[in-house]
């Protein structure tokens, strides 16, 4: 069983950036795929940004290229999205998501855990 938890959430200025952190319970954290999902109210959620197990291949959601970036410590059994350049539109609950297969997906229904997401929000 992997136990996920998210931090860094808050509110922000448009334009502005954030770091969030999703620590991992469990000895299997360094093999396993990685994710960030959002979810704004109304909407379904979509994929942010995914990495694989050893941190060589990522992947992200169009809307967030080129302002995001994914990145993990296996070493704390952490995985980071940086943030920049915010936008109101970026605003959302975001969740962090593991998947017992190395290679990372863009698809959620590719990961079986999921943290308790975090509130980002961005003012304009």
């Amino acid at each position: 069983q992997v136990q996920l938890v998210e931090y860094g959430g808050g509110l922000v200025q448009a334009g502005g950036s954030l770091r969030l952190s999703c620590v991992a319970s469990g000895p299997t954290f360094t093999t396993y795929a990685m994710g960030w999902f959002r979810q704004a109210p109304g909407k379904a959620r979509e994929l942010v940004a995914t990495i694989d197990w050893n941190g060589l291949n990522s992947y992200y959601g169009d809307p967030v290229k080129g302002r995001f970036t994914i990145s993990r410590d296996n070493a704390k059994n952490t995985v980071y999205l940086q943030m920049n350049t915010l936008r109101p539109e970026d605003t959302a609950v975001y969740y962090c998501a593991s998947r017992t297969f190395r290679s990372a997906s863009t698809t959620t229904n590719a990961y079986s855990y999921w943290g308790q997401g975090t509130q980002v929000t961005v003012s304009s």
